[in-house]
């Protein structure tokens, strides 16, 4: 009854909030007391509520149980697909009325999920969001807000979600966990990124020309290749670099600087790039599988070598006698018939 009349009889000792049910006080209470009864069996972080235990195992689990009716992209809660679904402009009324009802959005939000727009619009930007929590989100790019604070090293973020995936780098929690070679990460964004090893999918395209990568970042760095604008020069021998962090790397070249220890032998390397490959001989890693035997290797360079084996190609050739072979090493170890008979 109290759904109909707006009766709100148990209220906050703390904040004076009034709730309809003794349960939902109880909740909330915890958002004062700090008090999260709720642990996960797998890594043992703790939660206030049920609901966000359910919704943090899948994590380790990898379930998606909820799928976009139009492009078929999978998703771990309901709220990020009825979010991911204004991205088609196909919202399906009768659909977000049980999203309603089996999640609980605020009223912002409900709002917002019956139309086809974008009502929350940023006064200094103009950029328009279809929920108010995303706006707020966004403002703070403008004013550098940063409410979420660390409570082991004090850095501050933006968002709450930033905070989580940093107190990650105390913790050590990597929860998202690769389904083909067990390798573990701290985000949910580095596993996707991750699993285009084994997949062979490179999303990413050049508009110049169409060569593609597994990564944005590759994009972007490779576009610079064709504008030929090097800004950056080394002030020791002059090469110029199109990125600053590649003259960054370029001057340990002078320096000998070797930043990057390996915390299993503790062997040094100028380039990160460089250690995780290293990295591999300790783990046995071996990312890259051919498709056609099977057969891994630590190096994706390994195993466009071998594949030759089952190709045949021979890019590689004598410029005396004109033999032919799969690698550029064969070539210098090839004892060319006439090569004495041109020196003579």
């Amino acid at each position: 009854m109290r759904i109909h009349t707006g009766e709100k009889p148990f209220a906050c000792s703390v904040c004076g909030k009034r709730f309809s049910q003794a349960n939902h006080l109880a909740t909330h209470t915890r958002t004062h007391t700090g008090e999260k009864p709720f642990a996960c069996t797998v890594c043992g972080k703790s939660f206030s509520q049920t609901t966000h235990l359910t919704t943090h195992i899948k994590t380790h689990t990898g379930e998606k149980g909820f799928s976009c009716s139009v492009c078929g992209q999978r998703f771990m809660r309901r709220a990020n697909l009825t979010t991911h679904t204004r991205t088609h402009k196909l919202l399906d009324p009768l659909s977000d009325s049980d999203d309603r009802r089996s999640h609980s959005l605020n009223d912002d939000e409900e709002q917002s999920s019956h139309t086809d727009n974008k009502p929350w619009e940023c006064s200094q930007c103009g950029k328009t969001f279809a929920c108010k929590s995303g706006l707020t989100k966004h403002v703070r790019t403008h004013t550098g807000e940063k409410p979420f604070i660390c409570s082991v090293c004090g850095k501050r973020f933006s968002q709450a979600t930033h905070l989580a995936t940093h107190t990650r780098t105390h913790t050590g929690e990597k929860p998202f966990v690769c389904s083909i070679c067990g390798k573990r990460y701290f985000q949910g964004s580095h596993l996707t990124t991750h699993k285009r090893i084994h997949t062979g999918e490179k999303p990413f395209v050049c508009s110049v020309c169409g060569l593609r990568f597994s990564e944005k970042g590759n994009l972007r760095i490779h576009t610079i290749t064709h504008s030929g604008k090097k800004s950056f020069a080394c002030p020791v021998c002059g090469q110029t670099f199109s990125r600053k962090e590649s003259l960054k790397t370029h001057t340990r070249t002078h320096t000998g600087e070797k930043p990057f220890t390996c915390s299993d032998c503790g062997k040094t390397f100028s380039r990160k790039g460089i250690l995780r490959l290293h990295m591999r001989t300790h783990t046995g890693e071996k990312p890259f599988a051919c498709s056609v035997c099977g057969q891994r290797f630590t190096q994706k360079g390994y195993l466009g070598i071998h594949k030759r084996i089952h190709t045949g190609e021979r890019p590689f050739d004598c410029r005396v006698c004109g033999q032919r072979f799969s690698q550029k090493g064969q070539v210098k170890r090839h004892k060319c018939p006439g090569e004495n008979s041109t020196n003579q």
